[in-house]
């Protein structure tokens, strides 16, 4: 029998969260990026809805909406590149919290509940990203996807997480909106919560990925810690 959630979720001290699609909605600016790279090359411009669903995939699963391109194309790295430098030339354009973040995050530093960012988003945007929008002025920490030499599902990056905090794994708490971060978290011996709200790829049915719990927006979360 499942543990109740009140125990699940008991004695949490940091939350951690993935960045696109659980924090920020970033699909605009990437699948802008990656929009402009058909347009540039005479091909009708795609509505966002069609990228929006493969936006915590970054240029994989830009390229792959855009072109039907796969990692192991023989050109695969040379349209990354250039999906990269339209991304860079306008990541924060559209790029905006999603409702209740701003909030759930004022709510987190008012309890002193430390508060940080695991992300397989390279440190090149994440970086500049972060740094551009106030929202993350009181994270603990912001662990990239080169951070490590492992991205998620790899546990490696949430436990440098917690490392960095100074607790340990059992004692934070990891939310995703894709199935990777829950499977990156249980690994790490962390709790996990699924972002419904979220992009959360190509097996979108969250009650599937085995996580402690699901939120359907971000204040939610409140609800869960308000529980335990």
């Amino acid at each position: 029998m499942a543990r109740p959630l009140v125990l699940q979720l008991r004695g949490v001290r940091a939350v951690l969260f993935d960045l696109d699609g659980t924090l920020i909605d970033s699909a605009p600016d990437l699948g802008a990026a990656a929009d402009k790279m058909r347009v540039d090359r005479g091909q009708r411009s795609l509505p966002l809805a069609d990228y929006r669903h493969m936006a915590g995939s970054g240029a994989r699963g830009m390229l792959a909406v855009a072109f039907g391109m796969a990692a192991d194309h023989a050109e695969f790295a040379a349209f990354k590149e250039e999906f990269f430098l339209n991304y860079e030339s306008c990541m924060t354009e559209r790029t905006h919290a999603f409702a209740g973040v701003p909030e759930l995050i004022g709510s987190l530093s008012a309890r002193k509940l430390p508060w940080g960012v695991v992300t397989n988003k390279s440190a090149r945007f994440t970086d500049p990203l972060t740094r551009g929008m106030p929202l993350f002025a009181s994270a603990a920490t912001v662990v990239s996807g080169d951070t490590t030499p492992y991205t998620k599902p790899h546990p490696a990056p949430l436990l440098e997480a917690a490392h960095r905090l100074g607790l340990q794994p059992s004692l934070c708490l990891y939310v995703g909106d894709d199935e990777r971060d829950i499977i990156a978290g249980r690994a790490a011996g962390m709790r996990t919560v699924a972002a419904s709200y979220g992009y959360l790829g190509t097996r979108s049915d969250t009650a599937q990925w085995g996580a402690d719990a699901a939120i359907n927006s971000p204040l939610q979360l409140l609800e869960l810690l308000d529980m335990a």
